[in-house]
């Protein structure tokens, strides 16, 4: 199995309300390729961090903006 830490993307979000959170983590718990995620909305950024062993950056910035937020990635 690949080391878990390689496989954490994380993301700076416009998700700041706990009603965005709540929307947008029907869409992350019902994927089965996300394994673990939580969002800080206490950060400036409200950094979202994903596990996952197959999707990629790109995937969940789309993921998230068929839902009407904006998501980057974040080094």
């Amino acid at each position: 199995m690949k080391n878990q830490i390689e496989n954490i993307l994380v993301f700076a979000t416009n998700i700041k309300t706990e009603n965005d959170k709540l929307t947008i983590s029907n869409v992350l718990n019902n994927n089965p390729e996300i394994l673990q995620w939580s969002l800080d909305l206490e950060d400036i950024d409200c950094v979202l961090r994903i596990v996952s062993y197959t999707l990629s950056e790109e995937q969940i910035i789309t993921l998230l903006d068929n839902q009407n937020f904006e998501c980057s990635a974040l080094e």
